[in-house]
């Protein structure tokens, strides 16, 4: 038998195979509670087969302990019918479900929730919530240690398999950690006295739930700092739990969470090395002979595969590739792994939620939105000629979506393959996962029977000499340019250093208002060649766009090299004279202008939409191009018809319309496809 599918007895939980989802936040609850997008969004894994889907990364156990992003709060009563709702309906599927309880200490916000002090064993302030704690006190302890207990009994009565303890970068961790500990005896001191409040909280749950519940514990065993928690010190910290007598399983992680560039170290994303954190899971598990769980960029199930079969875990966790595709595992039983939607490691999932928006897939709009863009795609109830022009992410989902529905679909795309701009982007090194996007597109496409044209331009009379009853403009958009006073012509778009096509010059400003990806993009391809590059944006932080997460190895790479940074400045206008191009600096902030001197002006501006084909057709179209927004919004059919002499509908979708990203482009395409 494959080594995932195998199943597994945690206690007394029999789990039907070995790929879980790891204790994670979507940020999908509602008032803190588990309503019905938040129990969909867990049905959908358990229908797709997983083992075990671990809820609430973390759900807050305590009032001081504010959510940091629209956690449950598992200190009301009222969460327990809510919980009830969601362990059935995922029971139901065949799949076990647990969910992490924590007290998040320092890392969170005083300015939150009921404005309570934020509580740590040391004043020493987290640097990602900038919040300043109060060193907690000995009735502190006791009030918190109760609400542990109160959660747990609440988690079982909802019908809970098990809870986890979350002990990295929260409370119980800061309590372990030398660096955020500064108390005395008997919660400060040695190792063992540090340990005593988790022991502590331990026994208090094991009272209430009883000796059977299960327990777990998700914790650092390595913060790799100085001065802080050693390997050394995680195995001893192990060895204490396991002799303890009161936890059922570990849940490993190495690394520290206080900082964006160490969150990213213990969640990598794409461009990092995939499973860092994987050997040492499995020295654990070798020292103490438990049960060990762990999960840190393990995207594919040939590692989840190893990981199982050379004894390094009991249970891998696959969290964001679940994002990517909840039905992984009905996959693989089908024989059909080669189909499985890959999770690219681009983080818009994560960095979406330290934002404190929502999380969603890069390339799976249906994630979050099961309820009204369900995953399975419903077939057609006739067949339709579906022509789509452009073969970037939005046109490729635009066309396999139409596809398995059963419509016939031809695709024409100007150049000799698919991708648009995320294959252009693909072409540096730490972006290549993205190209994933679009291959997988294409073979779901190929396997459907889409008929690809490339190296064709499609003009207005090739689209009116078929016999198309629906036509989609996916033809993306061009850089834009023309933001000067004057001096446009002296700049040069960012895209252009990324695709290859100009040779850089010593002294190189990037303009970047877009603060997307594509600046920086640029900057890291020029400066890793040896140019002096400013990176200027009008905004008080740059590349706001990029988010958290992936702005970390940009930084990494463009400190090392020779870039500056210069925020609140706006490019005004561009003069070439004899010594370079003269640049023309204000901002919005005051009236004073200055002039400096490059070599080369690169601008990130967004794009305008490749319009012209779309305008030409609108007047052949039966919708004259409209689109019902009320009919999209609730995946309705499209039934404008305002041109009863049209031949065909006609809709555009992705950066055709406006300068958005990869996200919406798919989005755009699955939602306005899957009805038509």
């Amino acid at each position: 038998m494959d080594p995932i599918l195998q199943p597994y007895k945690l206690k007394h939980l029999e789990l039907r195979n070995r790929i879980i989802t790891t204790s994670h936040e979507p940020a999908y609850p509602e008032d803190g509670m588990p309503k019905s997008r938040y129990i969909a969004y867990h049905v959908e894994r358990a229908r797709g087969g997983i083992g075990m889907t671990m809820t609430a990364g973390s759900a807050a156990v305590s009032k001081d302990s504010p959510p940091a992003f629209s956690n449950l709060l598992v200190y009301k009563d009222e969460v327990v019918p809510h919980i009830r709702n969601l362990t059935d309906a995922v029971h139901e599927q065949g799949a076990a479900i647990m969910i992490q309880l924590t007290h998040l200490g320092r890392r969170t916000r005083w300015d939150t929730g009921d404005w309570l002090p934020v509580v740590s064993p040391s004043h020493k302030r987290e640097p990602a919530h900038r919040a300043f704690p109060k060193q907690i006190e000995d009735w502190d302890i006791a009030r918190i240690i109760n609400d542990y207990a109160d959660a747990a009994e609440r988690m079982q009565a909802g019908g809970m398999d098990g809870i986890e303890l979350e002990a990295y970068g929260h409370l119980m961790d800061q309590f372990w950690s030398p660096l955020t500990n500064t108390l005395d005896g008997p919660y400060g001191g040695d190792l063992q006295q540090r340990l005593k409040f988790t022991l502590d909280v331990l026994a208090a749950i094991r009272q209430r739930v009883g000796p059977d519940f299960i327990v777990g514990l998700r914790y650092t065993a390595d913060e790799l700092l100085a001065r802080g928690l050693s390997k050394e010190d995680g195995l001893e910290i192990s060895q204490i739990l396991k002799a303890s007598g009161q936890v059922d399983f570990l849940n490993i992680i190495r690394g520290h969470i206080d900082t964006d560039a160490a969150l990213t170290d213990v969640i990598p994303i794409q461009g990092m090395r995939n499973n860092p954190h994987l050997e040492f899971a499995g020295e654990i598990r070798a020292a103490t002979q438990m049960p060990v769980l762990h999960a840190a960029k393990i995207p594919d199930l040939a590692t989840a595969r190893y990981a199982i079969a050379e004894g390094k875990l009991d249970l891998v966790g696959m969290t964001r590739a679940h994002m990517a595709d909840p039905h992984l595992i009905r996959k693989l039983i089908a024989g059909e792994e080669a189909r499985i939607r890959p999770c690219v490691g681009a983080n818009y999932c994560l960095d979406r939620i330290y934002q404190g928006g929502a999380a969603y897939c890069i390339h799976n709009p249906s994630t979050g939105r099961e309820e009204e863009l369900p995953h399975q795609i419903t077939p057609a109830k006739e067949q339709k000629r579906i022509v789509v022009i452009g073969a970037g992410p939005g046109g490729l989902e635009a066309a396999r979506v139409a596809a398995e529905r059963g419509h016939k679909v031809d695709v024409y795309e100007a150049a000799n393959s698919a991708g648009g701009q995320v294959a252009l982007s693909a072409q540096s090194e730490r972006r290549r996962e993205m190209q994933s996007i679009i291959d997988w597109r294409v073979s779901e496409c190929e396997r459907l029977g889409v008929q690809f044209h490339y190296n064709t331009w499609a003009e207005a009379d090739d689209i009116l000499a078929t016999d198309a009853q629906v036509v989609i403009v996916a033809t993306g958009g061009y850089p834009q340019t023309e933001i000067l006073e004057q001096g446009n012509q002296h700049l040069t778009s960012c895209w252009d250093v990324i695709a290859g096509d100009i040779k850089p010059a010593k002294r190189v400003l990037i303009f970047d208002d877009a603060g997307d990806h594509v600046g920086l993009q640029a900057a890291e391809i020029l400066a890793a060649r040896g140019v002096h590059v400013e990176i200027m944006t009008p905004d008080r932080s740059f590349a706001p766009e990029v988010m958290g997460m992936n702005l970390v190895p940009y930084m990494r790479s463009l400190q090392k090299l020779d870039t500056q940074f210069t925020l609140t400045y706006r490019l005004l206008s561009v003069e070439k004279q004899a010594d370079g191009l003269h640049a023309r600096i204000g901002s919005d902030y005051c009236s004073d202008e200055r002039v400096k001197v490059y070599d080369q002006i690169l601008v990130n501006h967004g794009t305008l939409p490749m319009d012209e084909l779309y305008f030409e057709l609108k007047p052949h179209s039966t919708n004259l191009g409209e689109v019902n927004y009320d009919e999209l919004i609730n995946t309705k059919p499209q039934t404008v018809n305002n041109n009863p002499a049209g031949r065909f509908q006609l809709y555009r979708i992705g950066d055709a319309i406006s300068s958005r990203n990869t996200h919406a482009a798919i989005y755009d395409a699955n939602r306005l496809m899957r009805e038509l």
